[in-house]
């Protein structure tokens, strides 16, 4: 689905928390990046997802990884994503879908049989001067930590 493939500059982005903070690429100049991009919030598989990444929050934080959420859900539905499964990281609230087109995750789908316009589950990890180093389509949401580790 996406063009972006290892090697490329990652998009600058910028876009709204689930808290109206502004999270921009900028911010995380010299440190490396997990960036996933989910469905939508609250759903089975992007618990499974989000949860697998707190539970593995500290191995991250101790190789020098941040990391952020992605999804087309408001700032109040992130929010409360974040709220109820204590997530230690931002989640943006991209309603407009400009990071998710920006880094080419928005698009053709199917779910039992119908065609539908949505957001392939992706995550890029991006290294400390901006350069995307692993790109991953196959996302196992119970065990994704491990797959970016």
């Amino acid at each position: 689905m996406t063009t972006l493939k290892v090697g490329d500059k990652a998009p600058n982005f910028s876009a709204q928390d689930q808290d109206g903070n502004t999270i921009n690429l900028e911010a995380y100049a010299g440190k490396k990046l997990v960036i996933f991009f989910y469905p939508k919030a609250s759903t089975p598989g992007c618990t499974a997802e989000a949860c697998n990444l707190k539970d593995n929050y500290q191995v991250f934080q101790e190789q020098g990884f941040e990391i952020i959420g992605v999804s087309a859900d408001s700032a109040k539905r992130q929010q409360n994503f974040k709220n109820k499964y204590e997530l230690p990281y931002p989640l943006l609230a991209d309603e407009d879908k400009s990071v998710i087109e920006a880094f080419g995750v928005w698009g053709p789908k199917k779910f039992m049989g119908k065609e539908y316009d949505g957001i392939h589950r992706t995550t890029f990890v991006i290294d400390e001067v901006g350069i995307i180093s692993e790109v991953i389509s196959k996302v196992k949401t119970k065990d994704h930590a491990a797959q970016i580790l």
